[in-house]
């Protein structure tokens, strides 16, 4: 189990609270809350070790085309890249109340 954090420097503030996804085998949950401060906080528990440079991959592309602020909780069960990309498009997507 690997615990990693992430921090970006956004302006789009996030205004509630969403969930998106499960904790299961090959997916993952992403909680997402207003920010505290000015920054952009991600907290990541994966039971997959070793790819911090690959979640730092997406979460850049992820972050330049979305720059939401908020602090966001990431509960991966050995998700692939795609999978987190389309858990926080999703996220994006309940907090912006599109279909």
């Amino acid at each position: 189990m690997e615990k990693l954090h992430f921090e970006y420097q956004n302006s789009e503030p996030v205004e509630k609270f969403a969930h998106v996804g499960a904790v299961a085998s090959g997916d993952l949950e992403i909680l997402v809350y207003p920010a505290d401060g000015e920054k952009t906080t991600l907290d990541i528990t994966t039971g997959s070790d070793g790819f911090g440079k690959v979640w730092q991959n997406v979460l850049d592309r992820f972050f330049a085309r979305y720059p939401l602020n908020g602090k966001f909780i990431v509960h991966d069960f050995g998700a692939t890249p795609g999978v987190v990309n389309l858990r926080l498009t999703q996220a994006m997507e309940v907090l912006k109340d599109e279909k």
